[in-house]
């Protein structure tokens, strides 16, 4: 069987735009450019905070982007980014439609 979707939301409280902003050009590879691995994206407002909605071609390509190039650059700070770790949900993807 072969890899199956992988989706990770995480909701910042307390989280802005202008972290978001700061935070996603640190971490990806250009502007409008996704991470490899990386299928979708979106980011918005929401009650409280902020959230973030990726999805990853498989579970190990999102612990590779979260092992590799997330969490280091998050742990050495992003000037302007988000300063707390966020709340993290993940799922097991039954379905992706474009």
């Amino acid at each position: 069987m072969g890899a199956k979707p992988y989706g990770v939301v995480h909701f910042f409280a307390g989280g802005t735009q202008e972290q978001y902003d700061a935070s996603i050009a640190a971490v990806h590879p250009g502007d409008g450019l996704l991470p490899e691995g990386q299928i979708f994206h979106a980011g918005g407002a929401s009650e409280g905070g902020w959230t973030i909605m990726a999805v990853h071609e498989s579970k190990e390509s999102w612990e590779k982007f979260r092992d590799e190039i997330l969490m280091p650059r998050m742990q050495a700070g992003i000037d302007g980014g988000f300063t707390a770790p966020p709340a993290e949900t993940v799922v097991d993807l039954y379905k992706v439609l474009p």
